[in-house]
């Protein structure tokens, strides 16, 4: 009956440090230099920003006009253009076009 235990024991320890290995090793990077983008990634990354912009400039533009600091009309004049810009991005992600013309330029329409 001892020697059960002791075998049980065996097979746990070997069991933990079979499975705790890779968590004990110090990870040896390839290179910690990030990879550079092509183009089509950069133009990408523009869209996904261009998106992010024109969202977060509604969601303010949102909280501003029901805390009154923002007129209706205000409000009218600047949602339309924004929105807009938005779906435009969101258009261009979801084709997978990029978004650019001919000379490289965002295709999105920029609001100030």
């Amino acid at each position: 009956m001892t020697w059960a235990y002791v075998l049980a024991a065996a097979i746990v320890v070997v069991a933990v440090v079979f499975v705790a290995r890779p968590f004990l090793r110090d990870p040896a990077p390839r290179s910690d230099r990030l990879g550079e983008l092509g183009p089509e990634e950069r133009r990408r990354l523009g869209l996904v920003e261009e998106r992010d912009r024109a969202l977060d400039a509604l969601r303010e533009l949102e909280f501003d006009h029901r805390t009154g600091k923002v007129s209706d009309e205000d409000y009218r004049a600047q949602v339309g253009p924004l929105r807009r810009q938005a779906a435009q991005a969101l258009k261009a992600l979801e084709t997978g076009n990029d978004g650019v013309d001919e000379r490289g330029a965002p295709d999105i329409p920029r609001v100030p």
